[in-house]
């Protein structure tokens, strides 16, 4: 399964950085690590800083020639597009991903303050960390990254 998100344009690949976040790009980001964890394949392209991935997609080059910047975000699942204009819930994600996720975040916390973690629901605390395991990253455009974090 693989989710395409074409963002317009941004500070970074994910918008969550800078003074003032966005809070719908923090939540959106934090859904999108929990599908990627879950096993589906996530792209992010951002507008301004790889537009050929948005010219070489024709259903989003369609979309953008008619609606304009205001058609971003774009959400395309097993390239078809599910959304566009705003962000997607985890709700709507996980339905057209076809992948339960749970929408609260457990906290899981052990007798010593040293080794606790917050995970998901059903998350295993790694033994050699005492904390929990990585996630999947999610890829940002043609570079995968090992981290979500940006600027």
């Amino acid at each position: 399964m693989q989710i395409e998100v074409f963002d317009p344009a941004m500070c970074c690949s994910t918008g969550v950085c800078g003074p003032s976040v966005d809070p719908a790009l923090s939540t959106f980001a934090a859904d999108l690590d929990r599908l990627a964890s879950s096993g589906v394949a996530v792209r992010r392209f951002n507008l301004g800083q790889e537009p050929t991935a948005f010219v070489e997609n024709s259903d989003v080059r369609e979309l953008l020639t008619t609606g304009g910047e205001s058609a971003l975000p774009i959400v395309v699942v097993e390239g078809a597009i599910q959304s566009s204009g705003r962000y997607p819930t985890l709700s709507e994600l996980s339905t057209w991903a076809a992948v339960p996720v749970a929408s609260a975040i457990e906290f899981v916390v052990s007798d010593s303050a040293s080794d606790a973690c917050c995970a998901p629901a059903g998350t295993v605390e790694s033994e050699a960390s005492a904390c929990c395991a990585p996630a999947q990253p999610v890829s940002m455009g043609h570079r995968s990254s090992d981290t979500t974090a940006c600027c």
